[in-house]
């Protein structure tokens, strides 16, 4: 899903950019205010998993493979905001560090995975928490559903800008986007909740929704 260099217009990746600065810095501004001593350490750890877990891949049908994105993962853990924010920095150093996308489709990116995948993925993770049952079981329900849509949504989305930029008819990308990225959607679910159920086991206390029922 890292979108390289040349494959997004100039005037969608300045708007993404902008889009993807505005809201990484509402981020930063949120989480200097409201993290405390126990989740700042814990957004670093978060960032450090996501990061090395996308370095991995596994096969898909049909030749290709997909890998972890961890939007869901980090917003389940930090909250949907925080959850950009950790979406951002690990993307800057692939971007940075291992050429993992192009830099001037670094916005695009962060647009896409942290935006689309952690914000949106966020709030579908929290409006799910209202509906479907308390509890552990409705808890990684939530996060597994989230994940899946997730990661559904910012393939739609590249799918989209690829489409908009010419590279690729929507009718030829979105389907071949989408399609591949609902396979490895399932992936996403399955490893999002097999985490956070070993997180539930060994530190209940790291997951703020799931405490808030618990005190309700």
């Amino acid at each position: 899903m890292h979108i390289p260099d040349g494959f997004v217009s100039a005037p969608i990746n300045a708007a993404t950019y902008l889009a993807s600065a505005g809201a990484c810095v509402y981020a930063s501004k949120r989480a200097a205010r409201n993290l405390g001593e126990r989740q700042v350490p814990l957004l670093g750890v978060t960032a450090a998993f996501v990061f090395a877990a996308q370095m991995l891949n596994f096969p898909v049908a049909g030749g290709t493979s997909g890998h972890f994105l961890g939007a869901v993962l980090a917003a389940a853990l930090l909250g949907p905001w925080n959850a950009c924010l950790v979406m951002a920095v690990v993307l800057i150093i692939q971007c940075l560090g291992f050429a993992d996308g192009g830099l001037t489709a670094l916005g695009t990116n962060i647009f896409n995975m942290g935006i689309v995948g952690g914000l949106g993925g966020g709030f579908i993770f929290e409006a799910l928490r209202r509906v479907l049952p308390h509890g552990r079981a409705g808890f990684l329900a939530s996060a597994g559903i989230a994940s899946w849509l997730s990661v559904v949504m910012a393939s739609t989305a590249c799918a989209i800008e690829l489409a908009l930029s010419g590279t690729s008819p929507l009718g030829v990308v979105l389907p071949a986007m989408a399609g591949v990225h609902a396979v490895i959607g399932v992936g996403e679910a399955l490893i999002t909740a097999a985490a956070l159920s070993a997180v539930i086991a060994a530190r209940r206390d790291l997951l703020p929704a799931l405490l808030k029922e618990n005190e309700g």
